[in-house]
């Protein structure tokens, strides 16, 4: 069966010139990664510490959800909770009827991205836009993220200008990326100033003190949460972090993981909407926590380390097949090997187990972790629970429903003859002699490999023939 990703994938493998661009960024961004950490010694310690801050955190995440929903309470945040991401979208749409707003001015949040945001408040009539760069411009070619901190990868600048000049035909044609920056700039600048909600993510959420932490280089993030009157925060439940002492390891390894930087541009911390005696920032603030099968995850000792992920994309940008068939050909809001893990067990095998193929089980993803998710195990997992009958147990949801009945009948009958010395010789015997009838098509496995070729001999044989004692 043709699926819908394998159709993709085809249709990206045929595009060169997107391919090129994969491949330079991805080996741009991996130079740049490996020039921040000279000291492997040092790399690693910080990777053992940012690993037991967020193991930490998931050994007791309902009583840090709680606590962080606590302080946040008496800083003025005010806290919803949402187990799907309808209900997410709701919360927010209910948000913005209350004040009446007809636009919603967003910083970069791949949570929004799951929910679809976007797209569910056009539908009601309200303008959504996306400030970050990147997000601005496959917004207005109708796109969705391609990577998860950049965007627009995809895209050459080339085909930035031509964007830009079809949207904006009074902004003369310029390939230099400043001028286009500078234009995006002045287009969003108006925004911020007359949107009455803005939006964030939030790349961690202090329980101990109340307070969300962003981090960004472009300062839309800023813009967003400081001049509407009303900001929005979204974010997964695991986002929680335990002290506000466990932020500077992790702001230390994120950014140097994601893009190569020492450090962000810009971090913010918000705490509460604006005080009485202070100058800005928004009056109201809201904090909406999604889960959307996150605690099903939860619930597994194993899969639990999913949930470690930073979402500094480097397990994407070091993955070969991430850079061949890029974002897009996976379908997901999260692609490359986190996406391979966490979109099935978000949505079921059924949606996405397909992805837990897409994968060569290098180990790259594995090895550049910033928290040590055991990606490629979680992969092999989740093959598992596919398809075996005995995964009902397992939180996995949809597990067994890629089991072929005649593939799991072919592979007992192995089992049992390769346990059996007496039908195992004589079907290595007789598989030799009939080497010829091997045909040289064998469906999906030699697409893109040479049959294989069996031996004049069995290994039995050629011992026997050496001499040696085999039995």
């Amino acid at each position: 069966m043709t699926t819908e990703f394998r159709i993709d994938v085809k249709k990206a493998l045929g595009k060169s010139e997107v391919r090129a661009h994969f491949r330079k960024a991805m080996d741009t961004l991996m130079i740049n990664r490996r020039n921040q950490f000279p000291d492997d010694a040092a790399l690693q310690a910080l990777r053992t510490q940012a690993q037991a801050i967020r193991a930490n955190v998931l050994s007791k995440l309902p009583e840090l959800l709680q606590q962080l929903e606590t302080n946040l309470t008496k800083n003025g945040v005010q806290v919803h909770w949402a187990e799907t991401t309808d209900e997410a979208n709701q919360i927010v749409l209910a948000i913005m009827q209350k004040h009446g707003a007809k636009s919603i001015i967003k910083g970069k949040s791949m949570v929004s991205e799951e929910m679809g945001l976007n797209h569910f408040l056009e539908e009601r009539g309200i303008e959504a836009l996306e400030s970050d760069l990147g997000e601005f411009i496959i917004q207005l070619d109708g796109e969705t993220p391609s990577h998860i901190i950049m965007p627009a990868i995809h895209k050459s600048k080339e085909q930035i200008s031509t964007l830009f000049h079809e949207k904006f035909p009074d902004i003369p044609y310029t390939d230099n990326v400043d001028e286009l920056t500078a234009s995006a700039r002045r287009i969003l600048r108006d925004k911020f100033y007359a949107a009455p909600v803005g939006l964030s993510g939030v790349n961690f959420a202090v329980a101990e003190t109340g307070t969300l932490c962003l981090v960004e280089n472009e300062g839309n993030g800023r813009m967003s949460t400081t001049i509407p009157p009303v900001h929005i925060a979204v974010t997964g439940i695991e986002k929680v972090v335990e002290k506000l002492s466990d932020i500077p390891p992790l702001l230390s390894i994120l950014p140097r993981s994601a893009t190569g930087q020492p450090i962000t541009t810009y971090f913010n911390m918000i705490s509460g909407p604006r005080k009485a005696d202070e100058k800005d920032g928004p009056t109201e603030v809201h904090l909406v926590l999604l889960d959307n099968g996150r605690s099903r995850i939860y619930s597994d000792s194993e899969l639990l380390a999913t949930l470690r992920c930073i979402r500094c994309g480097a397990c994407i940008n070091h993955c070969p097949v991430y850079v061949r068939i890029g974002g897009h050909s996976y379908g997901t809001v999260y692609p490359g090997p986190i996406g391979t893990i966490l979109e099935p067990q978000k949505s079921g095998l059924s949606v996405h187990g397909e992805l837990i193929q897409a994968s060569s089980l290098c180990g790259a993803c594995g090895e550049v972790c910033p928290v040590r998710i055991p990606i490629p195990n979680i992969i092999n997992r989740l093959r598992y629970d596919s398809v075996r009958k005995d995964s009902e147990n397992t939180p996995t949801q949809d597990a067994g429903t890629k089991r072929k009945p005649l593939e799991a009948a072919t592979w007992q009958a192995w089992s049992w003859a390769a346990s059996t010395p007496s039908v195992y010789n004589f079907g290595g015997k007789t598989a030799t002699q009939l080497r010829g009838l091997v045909p040289n098509n064998l469906g999906a496995w030699t697409s893109v490999r040479s049959a294989p070729k069996l031996a004049e001999q069995t290994l039995h044989q050629q011992l026997k023939a050496l001499g040696v004692d085999h039995e």
